[in-house]
């Protein structure tokens, strides 16, 4: 029975409710970083935008001293997880258990390098779903979630109340 009774949760309580200022600060963060992406890929013709760039902006904005939301976390855990998709897609095709085996060894990969960044995790689902080529580890993987950094660096810290990152190595 020891088992099961794990399922009923540990008591814990729910984070902590937002003021409406900081409320703010996180939907205007997150615009504003999307906005910039979305509008350097339009005007430079490459694609800057990933679907797990929106759960990148929630950390970013939202849990800015999270370890997933320190630049190391979220370059990083992109980086790798898009490389190892598209070298496991490579080497495999896309075949119904490669995805799987991607998304596996990418999660290895970022806790070995200490670069866990959740929303990465869906990087080797979304390359193995569209299947693009290698420069999509660089557009957008790599230069779109830099981008996302670099923006909550100078965005983050224009609050008084508040620094990021925590680390950067």
């Amino acid at each position: 029975m020891n088992y099961f009774h794990k399922f009923k949760g540990q008591g814990k309580n729910l984070c902590e409710k937002k003021k409406v200022k900081e409320l703010l600060f996180s939907f205007t963060g997150a615009l504003l970083a999307m906005l910039l992406l979305s509008y350097i890929s339009t005007y430079y013709g490459n694609l800057l935008i990933m679907g797990s760039f929106g759960a990148s902006c929630v950390l970013l904005f939202a849990f800015n001293k999270s370890p997933f939301s320190q630049p190391r976390n979220v370059i990083g855990g992109h980086f790798i997880s898009t490389f190892i998709a598209l070298v496991i897609l490579d080497l495999f095709g896309n075949i119904w258990w490669a995805m799987s085996l991607a998304l596996a060894l990418s999660i290895v990969l970022m806790l070995l390098t200490r670069t866990v960044h959740p929303p990465a995790g869906s990087n080797p689902i979304i390359v193995f779903l569209l299947t693009p080529n290698w420069d999509y580890l660089l557009f957008p993987s790599f230069f779109g979630s830099l981008i996302l950094v670099i923006f909550a660096v100078f965005y983050i810290n224009l609050n008084k109340k508040d620094s990021y990152p925590q680390y950067w190595y």
